[in-house]
């Protein structure tokens, strides 16, 4: 079976596993595990950041960053697939009272007009922005029209949260550094449990004292993570050694189709389709309502993805 299904399926290498056996360890909450604190400061570094802060997912770092620069009642805007607006289960009105609003947008991206003619933003609210988008396909922001719409939501006086979950993708696929796009932004998600294959973790970064409120809402939800050193090594690994290798993974996305931005695979639904292409060796997952997904990750292989096209190839010809 050939699961394409997501890239939170991949698994630590060897390496990644002997790094986490490895790790210098301490009490997190007292701010003493050396190696969190090590990933915290590079991964700062590296996304144009004063400080940064490591969670268990990327969702709890999306909902801290709300929480710690917003206010109750003022208004979250978000292109309508966005990740805080579809799976996260309501979190930024139930963590931080905002007032979530949606807008469609081609490719997942919000344009300056769109966010400028919102007519309940402004101080206190906040504009979520994804990149890569992951219901658009795994798409990729432009830099330029990015920072526009950056410039858009601080021209309303509304702080802006990069959801860069995938981020490291979008960097890859683009030839950028990730900081193209971090830096512009107030705070930035990366999560490392996806194309990066380690086992949970992620983090939030923005400027020093945004990163202390968020220590309050690590706190609310959840608290901390103790010896969490075994799991910021892998983190650490991942960011020396697997970033590069993304591009392996676009590759695999364009043999199955050409027009593939980074990993993800889009194609139209139909009834039945899912169990088809299961009965006939394939697994693939939801991308948006009508639009399912086929997405590459460490582990599959060019064999994989070619046998991938073909299965799908012939799932199209027989419809």
């Amino acid at each position: 079976m050939i699961d394409l299904r997501s890239d939170t399926l991949t698994k630590p290498t060897p390496e990644m596993l002997a790094a986490m056996a490895a790790a210098e360890v301490g009490d997190e909450q007292y701010r003493e595990d050396p190696t969190v604190n090590e990933l915290q400061r590079r991964l700062a570094e590296l996304l144009g950041h004063e400080a940064a802060l490591f969670v268990p997912t990327a969702t709890m770092a999306n909902q801290i960053a709300l929480r710690a620069q917003t206010k109750p009642g003022s208004t979250l805007l978000a292109e309508e697939r966005t990740h805080v607006m579809v799976y996260e289960a309501g979190g930024p009105a139930i963590h931080s009272g905002l007032v979530m609003r949606s807008i469609a947008g081609e490719a997942g991206r919000l344009t300056p007009d769109q966010i400028e003619q919102e007519p309940d933003l402004g101080p206190g609210g906040i504009v979520v922005l994804e990149n890569t988008h992951r219901s658009s396909g795994g798409r990729v922001w432009p830099v330029e029209e990015f920072r526009a719409a950056v410039d858009a939501a601080h021209e309303r006086r509304a702080k802006v949260h990069l959801d860069g979950a995938r981020l490291f993708n979008a960097s890859v696929a683009a030839g950028l550094s990730a900081s193209e796009w971090s830096r512009h932004a107030d705070s930035v998600t990366i999560c490392f449990s996806k194309g990066l294959c380690c086992p949970l973790g992620a983090v939030v970064a923005s400027d020093a004292e945004t990163i202390e409120r968020a220590w309050e809402g690590k706190f609310l939800l959840g608290g901390a993570m103790r010896q969490a050193g075994v799991i910021a090594a892998a983190a650490l690994y991942a960011i020396d050694n697997l970033v590069d290798r993304l591009a392996e993974d676009h590759d695999r996305a364009r043999r199955i189709d050409p027009d593939a931005e980074t990993n993800f695979v889009a194609f139209e639904d139909a009834p039945g389709l899912q169990r088809r292409l299961q009965e006939r060796g394939l697994l693939v997952g939801g991308l948006r309502p009508g639009w399912l997904r086929a997405v590459t990750y460490r582990g599959i292989t060019d064999g994989d993805a070619d046998a991938a096209a073909e299965i799908l190839a012939g799932e199209r010809v027989a419809a």
